[in-house]
This record gives structure tokens, C-alpha cells and sequence, in this order.
């Protein structure tokens, strides 16, 4: 599945994922969109692995902010972006 979302700044975020059980399995994120430290992608894809398919997208950004942390930068997108994204690969219309 494949959830895609434009930003009012004009980048995109991409999330690439399967459903097994319910949850999201095999997730990946990208984008135009640029992240410090870069590792900390990882820990956005963790924080998605797993999601309950049936979770909103407000419990969805809240729990890839708890997963970065305040230490993270995200230059063009937020972790209210990835959820919209996710949202629509699970293809709902936006919430």
C-alpha cells in the first residue's frame, strides 16, 4: 500500500507499507523532505511498524513525535504529514 501528501510548503511524503493482521508491516518513508539527523528516519519507520490499521491520524503523529523526540529537526514535513500519508495508503479520506 501507498499513501502519499503534499505539504502547504510543496514536499512530499511517501509511506510504503503492508497490511498483515490488521497492522502495518514492511513500512518505509520518503520524500523530498529533509530530517536531522538522518538517522532518526529509522526511528519514524519503528514507530510505524506495527500500527494498528484502525488508529487516527492524530494518535499516529503523536506517536512519532514521542519517538523522535525534540531533538529531531524535520525541514519540510511533520510528523502530522506522515500520519495524513499513512492515512491515505490505508486509503481514507482526509481527516
Amino acid at each position: 500500500m501507498r499513501g502519499d501528501y503534499k505539504t502547504v510548503g510543496g514536499k512530499l511524503v511517501t509511506v510504503n507499507f503492508d497490511l498483515s493482521g490488521g497492522h502495518l508491516t514492511n513500512v518505509q518513508v520518503s520524500g523530498d523532505f529533509f530530517l536531522y539527523p538522518e538517522e532518526a528516519l529509522g526511528d519514524i519507520r519503528q514507530a510505524l511498524e506495527g500500527l494498528p490499521e484502525s488508529e487516527d491520524e492524530r494518535s499516529i503523529a503523536a506517536r512519532i513525535n514521542a519517538a523522535i523526540g525534540p531533538e529531531v529537526e524535520m525541514v519540510g514535513f511533520s510528523p502530522e504529514a506522515v500520519a495524513r500519508a499513512v492515512g491515505r495508503g490505508l486509503g481514507r479520506d482526509d481527516q
